[in-house]
């Protein structure tokens, strides 16, 4: 790990040139995909267009299917992938069922930040490098209050957002690229991080300096996948930015 003269820890040597970093929220910043993963799955696993089918899986399906998307196209993704063709009434009843288990779990458990995460804003903030977080999600504010990170945010682009400025979701980059916007950085000298293959790929396509993955279940299958769809690197904790030696 570098430090300054001044004892101060150096900004990670893959993000030195960048002017602004964009964290994607779960996952990346809050321990909130377990959270989300778990709600897809009962949600799935209730439904009466998958009775009789092989469960929900909270790693690989989640990964694949419903990870970094909305709530309407991650719900389309797993139904479409089970052979169906789903109603739109259909695939808002999914929608729904998940919106309000997600809900429920998270005002009855909370949620925390990823301590390496906290620990890279910190350094990245210190260094005079903007940050924005950005979410498929319209809870991305109250997740990131209720995990005491909002202050250490310059901008944030959420669900909300993207449904009011018609914002396409990942992979397209309009998340990113309007958070980049809103740090007055362009895409080429800012950096995203992502834990979802639809947000990694967002991020190469959007033009993005670095593209950082991060694989919280620490398996050669992600990280494969997370290199595939565009990321320049992966770790499985933020904190080894920080920790590794140049």
């Amino acid at each position: 790990m570098d430090t300054g003269q001044d004892g101060t820890v150096a900004t990670p040597r893959v993000l030195r040139d960048t002017a602004a970093v964009v964290f994607d929220t779960d996952g990346v910043i809050t321990d909130s995909a377990r959270v989300h993963a778990a709600a897809w799955k009962t949600a799935f696993d209730a439904s009466p267009l998958l009775r009789g089918r092989r469960p929900f899986d909270v790693r690989d399906d989640y990964l694949r299917y419903v990870d970094g998307k909305s709530r309407p196209d991650g719900a389309r993704a797993y139904l479409e992938s089970q052979g169906l063709t789903p109603t739109e009434a259909e695939v808002q009843a999914v929608a729904a069922d998940k919106e309000r288990l997600y809900t429920d779990r998270l005002r009855e458990h909370g949620i925390d930040a990823y301590p390496g995460t906290v620990r890279l804003l910190g350094v990245l903030r210190s260094a005079g490098v903007a940050t924005a977080a950005v979410s498929a999600s319209r809870h991305a504010l109250e997740l990131l209050e209720y995990a005491g990170v909002r202050d250490l945010f310059d901008a944030l682009v959420d669900g909300s957002e993207a449904s009011r400025l018609h914002l396409a979701g990942k992979p397209d980059p309009a998340l990113f690229l309007e958070a980049a916007c809103r740090l007055g950085t362009p895409a080429a000298r800012a950096a995203v991080v992502e834990d979802a293959l639809a947000g990694v790929e967002a991020g190469r396509r959007g033009g993005f300096g670095v593209v950082i993955g991060v694989d919280r279940t620490h398996t050669p299958g992600t990280r494969a996948a997370l290199l595939k769809h565009g990321a320049d690197l992966v770790v499985d904790d933020l904190a080894e930015l920080l920790d590794s030696e140049d």
